[in-house]
């Protein structure tokens, strides 16, 4: 166990994680010339082209140090905020991290956010100053924010390469130098921490774990604590690049379990292993139930593809447990899914791999948050969309999930992104400057309001300085009215939506402008209404094609031409009656866009 090292890196996006992580992987020897290529911890096509992990990854390396040979566990984690709750469960696994900081770029939100975790978790730091061979590298100031953040010495920060390799050989010796061996106890009950699970469709889930007390052996009959679920250990083993299994695994240890498990549901991370006879007494803390946070219809372009996407979900739901849908339709765009993700990157992601890995064309609506309404009669309702929101009058008050948001950014732009968060509803908290010229800013912020176009607009103000990081802080009482549309007295569904009451008038009269301009003519008056309850706030009104029903009438009396055009009048009645209103999904998906204007 002394010889053992489970370290993670923690860095921003695009700070060099995967690449620094390649090359550990080449100077143990872990992999061979011909196996390694860029970013090999990232498997999907998806992760190369972005440059994010998506997934968590761990890989087991070899360094033989001074005659001794140590056995290193890179823990490796996702870099993007929608993973959080991934990143603090692999940093459990760990005793110690890589703080990786761009010597281009310098310290940014996400860095600051992971790097509190890891130091809730007693992590012994290395902090490590990355590409330090680019020709815009600011070596000297950058390790005065490193120096500011972590209070270490200067000379105690490794300047390294991803790319080159310099440094390397000197993080290998101070992660064995300086990061703790696991401490368990391998004499006492299993416990072991779930960090991960991928989907094999061969074999099924396989688990990811770090022992933090006992062993486990190859057959042995095992349960998870929280989901209460046993299983035989058909085969367990240690991470290399492929899976080796090994016969048994002791404290310390990082591997791999592999019981048959079909269902991504069963497996939920941060669940702790242990044994079905000698149980441990209590599960590892920091479990929770990863709840979806975004919410957005997801609808097939052709509806005949219904049960196409149904499969597909289905199977990206083996690979992804916190994707949640169940089914839902729409006036306007038929029937599809109520999907639940993670975050605005999660979405993204699924939305790209429907289409990549199933060939699926979908439509998503604007995405939502979820809602907690309160009813007269002291009940909790839960809505993840605004048309399954209860009648007004049963409704006691509206609590909104809220933000912590952190935004690092140059002083110069200070200003414009105060703007920024305070017209997005958002609450300054504090402030602190990190060097003259950088400055973290802490605000409040409504979830709803960050979920449409923030990150865009705050790289627009910040003309792209600004890092931008956020932690999900609870619910607070909101003045929520729900915004419906009617088109001729009938509400359509689709395009109702839940928003603040100071918004309300504006996004109102916006919404009728805008499909006044896309909704075809037809041969009645269509009235587009936005209404709250029962009050019209603005209206507009697509007019009736008319034919000029006098054209035959040369002369005579006024009456002819009066009777003729009370006839007229009376069949555009009797058309409005019976005549449906045709949304084009055109305009639909434009009043989706309001939002970016």
């Amino acid at each position: 166990m002394k010889n053992i090292r489970n370290f993670c890196i923690i860095a921003h996006i695009d700070h060099g994680k995967s690449t620094l992580a390649d090359r550990l992987l080449e100077y143990t020897h872990t992999l061979s010339q011909k196996e390694l290529r860029e970013q090999v911890l990232d498997d999907m096509d998806l992760e190369r082209e972005r440059g994010i992990t998506i997934k968590s990854h761990a890989i087991q390396m070899n360094y033989l140090l001074k005659g001794n040979n140590y056995t290193l566990n890179l823990i490796d984690t996702p870099g993007h905020v929608d993973f959080s709750y991934e990143v603090s469960r692999a940093i459990a696994a760990c005793e110690g991290a890589l703080l990786v900081v761009d010597a281009t770029q310098g310290i940014q939100a996400q860095t600051i956010s992971n790097l509190y975790l890891a130091i809730e978790h007693d992590l012994t730091i290395i902090p490590v100053l990355n590409k330090i061979d680019m020709d815009t590298a600011m070596p000297e100031e950058v390790k005065d924010q490193i120096v500011d953040l972590l209070g270490c010495e200067r000379d105690e920060i490794i300047e390294a390469s991803g790319k080159t390799g310099i440094g390397v050989e000197k993080i290998l010796e101070e992660i064995i130098a300086k990061i703790p061996a696991p401490n368990g106890n391998p004499k006492a009950p299993l416990q072991a921490l779930i960090f991960d699970s991928i989907f094999n469709q061969y074999r099924g889930i396989i688990i990811y774990f770090k022992i933090l007390n006992g062993e486990i052996r190859s057959n042995d009959f095992v349960k998870f604590f929280n989901t209460k679920k046993e299983y035989y250990a058909d085969e367990i083993g240690i991470l290399r690049m492929s899976l080796e299994p090994r016969d048994i695994l002791s404290t310390g240890d990082v591997g791999y379990l592999i019981s048959g498990i079909k269902s991504a549901k069963e497996i939920k991370v941060g669940d702790t292993i242990t044994h079905v006879e000698n149980p441990c007494s209590q599960a590892i803390a920091g479990f929770e139930e990863v709840k979806p946070m975004v919410f957005a219809g997801v609808y097939p372009i052709e509806a005949e593809n219904f049960e196409e996407l149904r499969n597909s979900l289905e199977k990206l739901q083996l690979n992804d447990a916190s994707l949640t849908f169940e089914p839902e339709s729409s006036m306007a765009l038929g029937f599809g899914f109520r999907c639940g993700f993670l975050g605005l990157l999660h979405m993204e992601i699924i939305q790209e791999r429907l289409d990549r890995e199933f060939n699926m064309n979908v439509i998503t609506t604007v995405p939502n948050v979820s809602y907690k309404i309160f009813s007269t009669k002291d009940e909790l309702i839960e809505v993840h969309n605004p048309a399954g929101l209860p009648d007004v009058r049963t409704i006691d008050f509206i609590e909104e999930p809220y933000i912590k948001a952190q935004v690092i950014t140059k002083s110069e732009y200070y200003g414009a992104i105060m703007k920024l968060c305070l017209d997005k509803r958002g609450e300054f908290k504090h402030q602190n400057f990190l060097t003259s010229d950088r400055v973290e800013l802490t605000f409040e912020l409504p979830l709803s309001e960050i979920v449409f176009d923030f990150y865009d607009k705050l790289k627009t103000v910040s003309r792209g300085y600004a890092s931008f990081d956020y932690h999900y802080s609870g619910y607070k009482e909101s003045k929520l009215v729900k915004l419906d549309i009617l088109l001729n007295g009938e509400p359509a569904d689709a395009l109702s939506a839940l928003i603040h009451q100071d918004r309300a008038y504006d996004f109102g009269r916006r919404m009728c402008e805008k499909l006044k301009e896309l909704i075809p003519r037809h041969q009645f008056d269509v009235a587009i209404q936005a209404t709250i309850g029962a009050k019209v706030i603005a209206r507009s009104t697509v007019k009736a094609f008319r034919k000029d029903v006098t054209a035959k009438c040369y002369g005579g009396d006024i009456t002819r031409k009066r009777k003729l055009l009370e006839k007229q009048k009376e069949g555009k009645k009797r058309m409005k009656q019976i005549g449906a209103v045709e949304v084009p999904q055109k305009a639909f998906l434009a009043v989706l866009k309001l939002n970016d204007d």
